[in-house]
């Protein structure tokens, strides 16, 4: 029986705005919007990142997801949701983690962990040993699941040093990140060694940066791995960028590819069962 697919819903980053595309959930109702449009379709989990109301710059502050976190619980309960502990904007861990410290019906699933420093076109992701040691032992903490971020090898050798140093433990959940101009390329052969080097009772999902977000998701489907999918990584529905993309869009095209390939879609219930993840409907985390 062909593996279930993970879906990893991406509606929002922090690079889209309005001005680029008209499209991108910015405010939390119409990330709540995008999110309840996506578990209609089908998804199994879901990657926030927060703005602030006014200005639409990403913010990490807890009381914004809050908003978001709560508004998707009133209509999917055991989705499993993480949020986003991103570097490429603010640099002080009371910061970074800040959203981890939502109790209750509004605790995260997860954390976005990235594993080293990084260059994407014209900003850095700065990701100390210091940081991301930190943001690895306040999750395990708290009882949240670290969403391990690698955009290359080197990413995936670092959580084998986290885990021999007892701050990462299985199962667990990588996000494999492809196309980014200073780091692995959306080939087979870079995602090949990826997904080689991954440590045992791994759960993978493949996402392609701009244009190679359908190439990866498509070799992930026909592999029998996971998609990240979303505006986060890619605005456009076609390569030749004619035509932007809404979420409902990308969402669709994956279900077709699923469809063709005979890969069910994992529910969130199926995928916390997995990662050793509370059930849901007011229990959440590890």
């Amino acid at each position: 029986m062909p593996e279930k697919l993970i879906v990893n819903f991406t509606p929002t980053g922090m690079i889209p705005t309005k001005e680029i595309t008209p499209h991108v959930p910015v405010l939390a109702d119409e990330i709540v919007s995008d999110v309840k449009k996506a578990c209609e379709l089908g998804i199994t989990m879901v990657h926030l990142h927060a703005r602030e109301p006014v200005t639409g710059e990403p913010t990490y502050k807890k009381e914004i997801y809050a908003e978001i976190i709560g508004g998707i619980r009133e209509f999917a309960p055991e989705l499993i949701i993480c949020v986003s502990l991103s570097g490429r904007n603010y640099k002080a861990l009371s910061q970074r983690a800040d959203p981890l410290y939502l109790e209750g019906n509004l605790k995260p699933d997860m954390g976005s962990l990235t594993l080293s420093s990084l260059n994407f076109n014209q900003t850095a992701s700065l990701n100390a040993p210091s940081m991301v040691k930190d943001l690895a032992r306040t999750m395990k903490e708290l009882g949240i699941l670290p969403e391990l971020e690698a955009f290359d090898v080197g990413m995936i050798n670092y959580a084998h040093y986290l885990q021999s140093k007892g701050l990462l433990e299985p199962p667990f959940y990588f996000n494999l990140l492809l196309g980014n101009i200073a780091c692995a390329q959306a080939t087979l052969l870079h995602a090949g060694m990826m997904i080689n080097e991954l440590p045992d009772a791994s759960f993978w999902s493949l996402a392609g940066i701009g244009n190679a977000q359908l190439k990866m998701n498509s070799t992930a489907i026909a592999m029998g791995g996971g998609v990240r999918v979303g505006l986060e990584d890619n605005i456009w529905f076609d390569s030749h960028r004619t035509t932007l993309a809404t979420n409902s869009t990308l969402l669709e095209r994956i279900h077709n590819l699923a469809r063709v390939n005979e890969r069910e879609i994992m529910t969130p219930s199926e995928l916390r069962k997995h990662l050793g993840l509370k059930p849901g409907y007011g229990s959440y985390g590890r």
